[in-house]
């Protein structure tokens, strides 16, 4: 286990979240022709309710300390994330283990808004299951035509090897399936069905205040980051380097590309159904499939 790469992706995550969130609001209000909020209005934010008062409904520990439990999860998926060069950063760790983490941060807000007893948490959690439950499948078979085009389940071993051979049918198609499951993962118009403001009020963070509540927002801004970079790092690892503070520069640069893409589609994206939502990643997941099936034939 590599402590400095524990360092350095455990300082990216939490330090640069929050920032390429600022840009996602500064491109959303240019294409809306406003001025926008400045690029470290997250910051910012995220401070002022480190600062307020923690009021809570209800003396449920799983209330409590769910927000807590997400991050820690989130945290533990970005350290296990190949991040900048593919061969020097990510700890060691599999598929399965990346995966059982990020569950469990989701299973941990799920958890925190049940246990808020407030109905719109309560509808917003079912949402967030129902969009669980389609997403999650798309980047498991993603992550699986990767492990077995590399012949290994770890992450990092997916992207040198992606990076050595070179593309392929199933890695494309993979790695497609994954960009277009993006916005959902993310949380992000038109999939943020659970949350929805104008309809169920912040849905399963309703009853969070204070520093839970920031706690919350650095959590679900860190898991965005992850699935950015799993994208990047194992779907779209060129070109190579052999320095690493290059690396992470093209790394991040590759990534910033992706939240400004996830912006202008918010930006002009109407919130859909969760019915529309399904069918859409019911598609996606056929393409996830043809990879996998790609994959297995040695395409």
């Amino acid at each position: 286990m590599s402590i400095s790469a524990a360092v350095v992706n455990t300082a990216i995550a939490l330090l640069l979240a929050p920032l390429f969130d600022g840009v996602v609001r500064k491109v959303k209000a240019i294409v809306h022709s406003r001025k926008g909020p400045p690029l470290t209005q997250v910051y910012i934010d995220i401070l002022k309710l480190l600062g307020k008062e923690d009021l809570r409904c209800t003396k449920s520990a799983i209330f409590r300390y769910g927000p807590a439990v997400a991050l820690a999860s989130f945290l533990v998926v970005a350290l296990l994330t190949p991040i900048g060069t593919a061969s020097r950063t990510g700890l060691p760790g599999d598929m399965v283990t990346w995966i059982y983490f990020l569950t469990l941060g989701a299973a941990a807000i799920l958890a925190m808004a049940a246990a808020s007893e407030n109905p719109f948490a309560g509808i917003g959690a079912a949402r967030e299951v129902v969009m669980l439950l389609a997403v999650e499948p798309i980047v498991v078979a993603a992550l699986i035509t990767a492990a077995v085009k590399a012949g290994s389940m770890r992450l990092t071993d997916m992207a040198v090897s992606n990076l050595v051979n070179g593309p392929s049918m199933s890695m494309v198609c993979a790695g497609v399936a994954l960009f277009l499951a993006l916005q959902a993962t993310m949380g992000k118009l038109p999939f943020d069905i659970a949350e929805a403001e104008t309809e169920i009020v912040e849905g399963p963070f309703i009853e969070q205040s204070g520093p839970n509540l920031a706690i919350l927002k650095i959590a679900l801004l860190v898991r965005q980051l992850v699935y950015c970079f799993v994208l990047v790092q194992i779907f779209v690892p060129w070109p190579a380097v052999n320095s690493l503070a290059l690396g992470l520069v093209i790394s991040l640069a590759k990534v910033l590309v992706l939240f400004v893409l996830a912006a202008v589609i918010e930006a002009v994206s109407p919130r859909i159904r969760i019915d529309q939502a399904i069918a859409y990643m019911g598609r996606v997941l056929f393409v996830a499939l043809a990879a996998l099936a790609f994959a297995m034939i040695g395409v």
